[in-house]
């Protein structure tokens, strides 16, 4: 197999970009072909590839299982999300906009997750991050608007951070671009900083989440679901390629960002509980499950040695959430154009669900990979608080879900078309499907089955799945004063953006002593008030004389 065919994973969407401009309306239903080198490539990875005529070093590959579990569900998702997003923009006089940003978005991503080289991943993470601005703006008006320029301010804030630490680090390493030559080498106080913030940025979790609550309800379905599913995870993986392997700063970082991913999972369950709108509650969620991925980031700082378990418990994380998370977004997205049925709903519950840790679904093989992890680390006291998240996060799915039912139309029930249908319903089946596709998974999923670990799992789901009825059935209301918190966030980019447009530079007063000059002309003037053009006359004359005699 020829190494040239990562060359198919960014340019097969950058062709389909050139291709659209000229066929736009026969090539949309067909761009989810351009998912599929990264899908195939995925499964059956080719040898590693080195452009070294982009820099020095570049080098692109899936050598590892991380890298090929996040390049499938990345793959998977946009394809499906692309699919939906067709149907969804038929009628729409910007697809071609749309389109543009949807692809550049995509060819970023992908690279990222192929880049062997710290050039390779900045180049596609600034192009997915930049280019996204796009899809968050596309249906225009004030809160697409401020969702955007809040985003785009702190992904441009994040790529500077990121640019700095990037050169911090290559400095580091002795010039050396590679990412495999980074895990080796130590790591300085304020390059981890300026690493950790600026991937923190994307990735959402606290506090550095604010914009992500904003840009998932304002952005279309589609995009709303590789935005949570796919894009900001790259922060993530950002932070764990970039950061070496055993590093005495960072095992000393563990328990700080242990306490930041615990507070984001419980976090963005608080805030997502009191929202009124199902795609605000799934943002929250997204802040919520971020926060369980940053604790597997933290745990293997804190035990270097176990760090190649929690690399398969990352990559088994995040494809289990990314496509759960993205079912739910497109979920949401028909739920607010098609009265649903029971069947919808029924297909609905099980991603959501299994984020919660159903038993015999995806969700429920990472739940006691991730307690088996917690307990054989120095932190085993905290396991508790993963059996809490479990309710904390059925309670906000099942708002979530209410959420979507509550405000579908009131139309008669009505199937979506098979454009978004067939995508949707694949991606729901998953979390049902992947461990019986996924050994890994699949050997997770069967030291759940027995009773003990079964009832581990299933009564915080029915603990709140009680809770949940009998607040429904009480007709319990939120408080007014929560559902309109004031967010400081938007106060502060709008006051940015005022700034800027405005900026408060003092005008200049040049301080010219007027009266002072104006009186040693009058004076010249009376000193030859008989003559005093003529003088002035040979006196250049004069002048000019010397000089012509010089």
């Amino acid at each position: 197999m020829s190494a040239l065919l990562w060359l198919l994973i960014p340019l097969a969407p950058l062709l389909a970009g050139a291709l659209l401009w000229r066929w736009p309306e026969r090539l949309a239903p067909w761009l989810w072909l351009s998912c599929l080198p990264a899908l195939l490539l995925s499964l059956w990875p080719a040898p590693a590839l080195e452009p070294g005529i982009l820099w020095p070093g570049a080098a692109w590959a899936a050598e590892d299982l991380l890298s090929r579990a996040w390049l499938a569900f990345s793959a998977l998702l946009w394809g499906c999300a692309s699919r939906y997003a067709c149907t969804d923009l038929v009628d729409d006089q910007h697809q071609f906009r749309f389109w543009s940003c949807w692809l550049l978005s995509l060819t970023g991503n992908l690279l990222l997750v192929i880049a062997q080289d710290a050039g390779s991943f900045y180049v596609g993470f600034s192009l997915m991050s930049l280019a996204a601005y796009g899809l968050i703006v596309h249906e225009r008006g004030p809160k697409p608007r401020q969702a955007g320029r809040l985003y785009l301010q702190l992904a441009v804030l994040g790529e500077m951070l990121i640019f700095a630490g990037m050169l911090l680090r290559i400095h580091e390493s002795g010039g050396a671009l590679d990412l495999a030559t980074w895990q080796s080498v130590p790591v300085g106080t304020l390059t981890a900083a300026l690493v950790i913030m600026g991937f923190g940025l994307k990735a959402g979790f606290w506090p550095l989440h604010v914009w992500l609550p904003l840009a998932h309800p304002a952005a279309p379905a589609a995009a709303s679901a590789v935005l949570s599913g796919a894009m900001i995870k790259a922060g993530i993986l950002g932070m764990w390629r970039f950061l070496p392997e055993q590093d005495p700063l960072l095992q000393s970082w563990a328990m700080p960002l242990l306490a930041i991913g615990t507070i984001s999972a419980f976090y963005g369950v608080a805030l997502g509980l009191i929202q009124i709108k199902a795609k605000s509650a799934l943002a929250y969620s997204s802040v919520s499950q971020i926060g369980y991925l940053l604790v597997i980031v933290a745990l293997a700082w804190l035990h270097p040695d176990a760090r190649p378990a929690a690399a398969v418990l990352l990559a088994l994380y995040g494809v289990h959430h990314g496509l759960a998370k993205g079912a739910l977004f497109m979920g949401a997205g028909l739920a607010a154009h098609y009265r649903l049925g029971a069947i919808h709903w029924l297909l609905m519950t099980l991603p959501a669900l299994a984020l919660a840790g159903l038993p015999f679904t995806s969700g429920a093989a990472v739940k006691i990979l991730l307690k088996d992890t917690v307990y054989a680390s120095d932190v085993s006291h905290w396991s508790v608080l993963l059996t809490l998240g479990s309710a904390a996060t059925a309670l906000l799915v099942l708002r979530a879900i209410w959420l979507m039912w509550r405000n579908q139309p009131e139309a008669p029930a009505a199937s979506p078309p098979a454009g978004q249908w067939v995508p949707w319903v694949l991606l729901c089946s998953m979390p049902a499907l992947l461990p019986w596709i996924w050994p890994e998974l699949r050997n997770a999923l069967l030291a759940s089955l027995p009773l003990k670990p079964l009832w581990a799992a299933m009564w915080p789901l029915l603990g709140a799945t009680v809770t949940a009825w009998a607040v429904h059935v009480s007709g319990w209301q939120l408080p007014a004063r929560l559902q309109t918190l004031p967010n400081p966030a938007r106060a502060c980019s709008l006051r940015l953006k005022r700034m800027l447009q405005r900026p408060p530079v003092p005008q200049a007063h040049p301080d010219i002593q007027r009266h002072r000059w104006r009186d040693i002309e009058r004076r010249w003037n009376h000193l030859w008030s008989g003559g005093a053009v003529a003088v002035s006359a040979w006196i250049i004359i004069l002048l000019l004389l010397l000089g012509w005699l010089d």
